[in-house]
């Protein structure tokens, strides 16, 4: 069995920066996608970032050259450094794993979900 939990969320005017971290307990073999998701009040959850076993890494277009995903040794972590923040960027934001490659961060068939961890920007 898979756990995801995450942890780095908070509040933090515009313009600031906040790092997410996933810590991955169990074993994700098979898991060939893992990525970064948030759900915003009222609005669908959509994906934010994605990293494949092969290297690939994609990011969704409103927050490119703004966030950065990245995986820790073993691949038992994976974090999101949020740079420039902006209120939009305010929702809940969730680590997942996938087994199959992602290349787009809307297009993941999500096996296992984190709890989230809430990020509010204020202006």
């Amino acid at each position: 069995q898979v756990q995801l939990v995450e942890s780095g969320g908070g509040s933090v005017q515009a313009g600031g920066s906040l790092r997410l971290s996933c810590a991955v307990y169990g074993s994700i073999y098979g898991m060939n996608c893992m990525g970064w998701f948030r759900q915003a009040p009222g609005k669908e959850r959509e994906g934010v970032a994605v990293i494949s076993n092969d290297g690939a890494i994609t990011y969704t277009d409103s927050v490119k050259g703004r966030f950065t995903i990245s995986q820790g040794n073993a691949k038992s972590f994976l974090y999101l450094q949020m740079d420039s923040l902006k209120p939009e960027d305010t929702a809940m934001y969730y680590c997942a794993a996938a087994p199959r490659y992602c290349y787009n961060p809307n297009v993941v068939n999500v096996k296992y979900w984190g709890q989230g961890t809430q990020v509010t920007v204020s202006s």
